[in-house]
């Protein structure tokens, strides 16, 4: 098992948290750079929440 699948696993049914998780990272990341690479920590963010389902909640995506 790949420490990927592990991270997966062990975050899933936790996705509130990690996306705080997620959003605390990359607020320190732009204070430590003083912003200069704010564009690629938002992208970033978002691939991560893509990869561990952060900001999806418990019942996935939001229906339209």
């Amino acid at each position: 098992m790949s420490m990927m699948d592990k991270l997966k696993q062990m975050l899933k049914g936790h996705e509130s948290q990690t996306d705080k998780g997620i959003d605390k990272a990359g607020d320190y990341v732009d204070r430590r750079t003083q912003g200069k690479y704010a564009q690629h920590v938002d992208t970033a963010q978002d691939r991560m929440r893509d990869e561990f389902g952060g900001g999806q909640g418990q019942d996935g995506p939001p229906r339209t």
